[in-house]
């Protein structure tokens, strides 16, 4: 078995360096990167859990720093923080109660509860004092008051009994582990059936001669819409071309190559043709806990012109994709320091546009060379006299942001949901505690 740290090492490379496309891939690459971490992390007797959240986190801190931009990793990361806290807090209900158990049944039978204590009030109290991070079931009996702790053993026993607490310790251990990894199995086999389930639903959205328009290219648009094709639907795909990287040419290449009737149309032609489509069904990069959509770049302009002419607005997105922050918009300088300030106290609200900053920033700014030739345009790149500044200035965002006003329908791998409802589904996928992944202080 290959070094977790030199996995963990060459994951960080492929992140930094953008080796790695696509939200789906990225979050199934970063739930099997867990999935190892987990295997071979060495946990102490005491407090395992809060151990093993601790170290998951740390290493998501290096995966989310690598591309804060690529917002899958930090949501697999999340969801296996919550994953670790469901499983200790199964096993320690699951603890309580066969000690609950065990002393009725003693007290039915008239054996001593010297030997086999009930759990007390305080003790009961410890074990639910944290829902969100339940304590082990060592340290639940660490909390025990001293009246119900159980006796020392007398000493012909106390190496039997030794070796019995060090054997239910590994087993602990062992069963905390397992739980887990088999809980993230899951979810990489939910990552990997995301688009099946989501195209699943194609045939009760779109209708017979209906026109469809989508922008750029998305591996679940794709999928959705041959789904449709495969119910034997017949319609029409307008797909803008998405420039400056023309994503759209790759897509409209593939629908017609399995036999979906494609019209090719520019970016700037959305407003003209918009007129003649049924509906809009496009990806998502990310979805806001507000309901609001990061998308590629252009998707804003088509979600304007749709409500301009009362166009459904669709958006295709799986549960990993559901961002547990908030958008503010800023609109001058002043507000700006100020949001910044916010943003990195609360760590959960993010701005999608200005600055170019990572740790507030749900944007990327990519290379000019996909707008300008540096050739043709270099001598008005010079500097200018003495002002110290270039001439020209290139931006190209890679992202938009649609807020959810402009959105009618959220089409994801557990039905369709309204905006207004996405922030519903951060509570089965996240603890509160894990919205932001930062390890607690050590001070």
């Amino acid at each position: 078995m290959p070094d977790v740290n030199s996995l963990v090492n060459e994951f960080l490379i492929k992140l930094k360096k953008r080796k790695i496309e696509g939200s789906k891939a990225t979050a199934k690459l970063t739930a099997e990167l867990l999935r190892s971490f987990i295997s071979q992390k060495r946990l102490p007797h005491t407090n395992q859990a809060g151990a093993l959240i601790d170290a998951v986190k740390a290493v998501g801190e290096e995966l989310i720093d690598a591309n804060p931009v690529e917002l899958a990793v930090g949501n697999i990361v999340r969801r296996v923080l919550h994953i670790i806290r469901e499983e200790d807090l199964s096993l320690t209900t699951a603890a309580v109660g066969g000690l609950s158990l065990s002393a009725e049944s003693d007290n039915e039978d008239d054996v001593d509860q010297g030997d086999h204590p009930a759990l007390s009030a305080a003790a009961v109290a410890a074990a639910a004092r944290s829902t969100l991070r339940p304590p082990s079931l060592q340290t639940l009996l660490e909390d025990m008051p001293h009246s119900t702790a159980v006796p020392q053993p007398s000493s012909s026993g106390g190496d039997s009994e030794g070796k019995s607490k060090s054997a239910d310790k590994n087993s602990m251990t062992r069963k905390l582990k397992h739980n887990v990894i088999e809980a993230v199995n899951e979810l990489i086999q939910d990552i990997s059936t995301c688009h099946e389930l989501i195209a699943e639903q194609a045939v009760e959205h779109i209708h017979q001669n209906e026109v469809i328009l989508t922008l750029g290219s998305s591996r679940t648009v794709t999928e959705f819409l041959c789904a449709a094709k495969e119910k034997k639907r017949s319609f029409r795909v307008f797909v803008a071309e998405g420039a400056p990287r023309y994503q759209g040419h790759a897509l409209a290449k593939e629908l017609a190559a399995r036999g979906l009737q494609t019209t090719v149309i520019t970016d700037s032609a959305v407003f003209a043709m918009i007129s003649r489509v049924n509906m809009v069904i496009v990806g998502a990069h990310a979805v806001m806990a507000n309901g609001g959509v990061i998308a590629p770049v252009g998707l804003n302009m088509v979600a304007l012109a749709a409500q301009r002419h009362a166009v459904p607005f669709v958006v295709l997105a799986w549960g990993s994709q559901v961002l547990p922050c908030y958008v503010v918009l800023l609109c001058n300088q002043a507000e700006l320091t100020i949001s910044i300030e916010k943003m990195l106290a609360y760590g959960n609200i993010l701005c999608p546009l200005y600055p170019h900053n990572p740790e507030v920033l749900l944007n990327e700014l990519k290379s000019p060379s996909e707008l300008l030739d540096f050739g043709e345009f270099s001598d008005c790149l010079d500097f200018g006299c003495g002002s110290g500044s270039p001439l020209l200035h290139v931006v190209n965002p890679a992202f938009d942001y649609v807020p959810p006003n402009l959105v009618s329908l959220f089409i994801t791998d557990t039905g369709g949901h309204n905006p207004s409802y996405m922030y519903r589904l951060l509570a089965d996928y996240y603890s509160a505690d894990d919205l932001v992944v930062r390890r607690r202080s050590t001070s």
